[in-house]
């Protein structure tokens, strides 16, 4: 008689996971490392673990519909002439023509337009559509100089240095071969289908006391009119802050590592930077410690989805955030109508990144002319301005509950966090107690 052992349940490791495992089989084939877009995928601290605290007893709410919550921003108040005039704290943050299709970007144009807020170029130039459709434009001045001119400068209503990305601090950008066709070849400059790297770094200054001397050329190219923005990626945050303070910036665009990227390497987008709730009180810091928190303003991107993430930004301290991943599905990126096609790339409707290729069934993230006619700019324009109009609405009820008649009046006491991790970071106490985990310095 022969007596069975019980069987073990197999165990997976936590470390070599099921992707950590297939990443390393194609690896080993390829001998490349792996290429995609959009930002981090994997779980960091971010605005879920805050919560507001509302009114009761202790707090005034304000009433529904008969007491105004304004929601309005002035970018530029600085130094420009013509500072940017918001009816929302919701920017769309800049992205590429070349990376994205041109119906794409004629699209974040018409939905920025409808609901009041600025829409960015990104690498590459600017499109027609784009300024044509965009009632405020802001241009991205960035170390290639594709497509940068003085004539569009002038055009532009505002003018973004970048320094660098959430996604990949310190590194330059990617478009591959296959999306450099004839005309993004011409605003490029380039050769057509040749895979191209930015360059990581400006190439006429290598410091913010250079940076000073080109913020003043730009100011005078654009006759002092237009409002400076400096961008940089979420590393060094107090420090990075203070300087383009310093260098003479009229706005500073924070962006963090769930920001995302139209082609970086995976190693660079998952594991350099910090999470964009880590980013925000020491830049804000920064600000307060230069006597500069709200005359220079501070624009928060990287992961922003709903309107409880605009107002918890808002309550650390930023001025608006700008959204991009979020613009992209609201136009129809990675839609579920088109999963056939996905999965005839080897992937889902939700998990399609590899935007790099230009192969892109919603035609968003492509140059292929016929995917392109996927896009239909107007009806994916009004997509977006009802997105930015519900996020906006959100934000609103927020800080209603709060007793905020702005929501900028949003602030750190407003709020508490669920873990220790949170609360440390966001500088905001941890749920049911007084305790600010590393109070005292950043």
């Amino acid at each position: 008689m022969s007596h069975k052992h019980p069987v073990t349940t197999p165990r997976k490791s936590a470390t070599f996971d099921d992707y950590t495992l297939s990443e390393i089989r194609r690896a080993a084939a390829t001998g490349i490392y792996d290429i995609r877009g959009s930002g981090t995928k994997r779980k960091v601290p971010h605005f879920d673990d805050l919560l507001f605290l509302g009114a009761s007893m202790s707090r005034y709410p304000l009433e529904g519909y008969r007491e105004k919550c304004e929601t309005s921003v002035t970018l530029g108040t600085r130094f420009a002439k013509k500072p940017i005039e918001l009816k929302i704290p919701i920017t769309i943050a800049g992205m590429s023509f070349g990376s994205l299709s041109g119906p794409a970007k004629e699209a974040l144009g018409r939905g920025a337009t409808l609901a009041g807020t600025s829409t960015t170029t990104g690498d590459g130039g600017m499109t027609e559509e784009e300024r044509g459709h965009s009632e405020t434009l802001v241009y991205q001045y960035l170390p290639s100089r594709y497509g940068m001119n003085p004539r569009d400068l002038k055009r532009a209503d505002a003018i973004e240095i970048v320094i660098g990305q959430g996604a990949k601090p310190g590194g330059g950008g990617m478009l591959l071969g296959q999306k450099i066709s004839d005309r993004v070849a011409h605003m490029r400059n380039l050769p057509k289908g040749i895979d191209q790297r930015s360059a990581c770094r400006h190439p006429d200054w290598t410091g913010p006391d250079d940076l000073e001397i080109k913020i003043q050329e730009l100011r005078e190219i654009t006759d002092w009119e237009k409002p400076i923005f400096i961008k940089v990626g979420g590393a060094r945050p107090y420090y990075d802050v203070a300087l383009a303070v310093k260098a003479g910036a009229d706005v500073i665009v924070l962006d963090g590592m769930q920001g995302g990227t139209a082609a970086t390497q995976e190693v660079f987008i998952e594991h350099v930077g910090q999470p964009t709730l880590a980013c925000i009180r020491p830049a804000v810091k920064a600000l307060q410690d230069m006597g500069m928190h709200r005359k220079v303003q501070l624009i928060v991107s990287g992961g922003i989805r709903n309107g409880a993430d605009v107002a918890k930004a808002l309550a650390l301290g930023a001025d608006a955030v700008s959204i991009g991943t979020a613009a992209l599905v609201a136009i129809g990126d990675n839609d579920p109508k088109w999963e056939e096609d996905y999965n005839a790339l080897g992937t889902t409707a939700g998990a399609y990144d590899d935007w790099h290729e230009g192969r892109d069934p919603a035609g968003i993230t492509t140059q292929d002319a016929d995917l392109m006619k996927r896009v239909d700019p107007i009806a994916a324009g009004r997509r977006l301005a009802n997105y930015l109009k519900v996020m906006t609405l959100e934000a609103q009820t927020i800080a209603r509950a709060c007793g905020k008649n702005h929501v900028h009046n949003l602030e750190p006491e407003d709020l508490c966090a669920l873990n220790i991790e949170a609360a440390a970071m966001a500088g905001v106490p941890l749920a049911g107690t007084s305790w600010i985990p590393g109070q005292g310095g950043f």
